[in-house]
């Protein structure tokens, strides 16, 4: 599954609309990020991210609920594949990364 991230677009350097990077937050993590898709995006503007390329621009109420869905499925066990925070986990005394049968 593929997922876009919102992001703080807070400097932007180049005036070419296809070369256009952005220096984007994404809750404190700073990214330089390519803004061809976006040419009216500008600093302040929050941004929706997809392998380092902004893919469309959105308001400040819709970039915080994204991060709200993102924290919540942050914080469910899904149990799934790629789980590793079980109890054969890594970040367990002799754990090894992988998921009992």
């Amino acid at each position: 599954m593929c997922l876009a991230v919102p992001g703080k677009i807070i400097s932007i350097t180049g005036d070419d609309p296809v070369a256009r990077v952005g220096k984007v937050s994404f809750g404190g993590v700073v990214r330089e990020v390519n803004l061809a898709f976006v040419p009216e995006a500008g600093v302040g503007d929050h941004v929706m991210v997809h392998v380092g390329v902004a893919i469309s621009t959105v308001d400040e109420a819709e970039a915080a609920q994204v991060f709200a869905y993102l924290r919540e499925i942050d914080e469910l066990d899904l149990g799934g594949p790629g789980d590793l925070s079980g109890p054969d986990g890594p970040d367990r005394p002799g754990g090894s990364g992988r998921r009992a049968p």
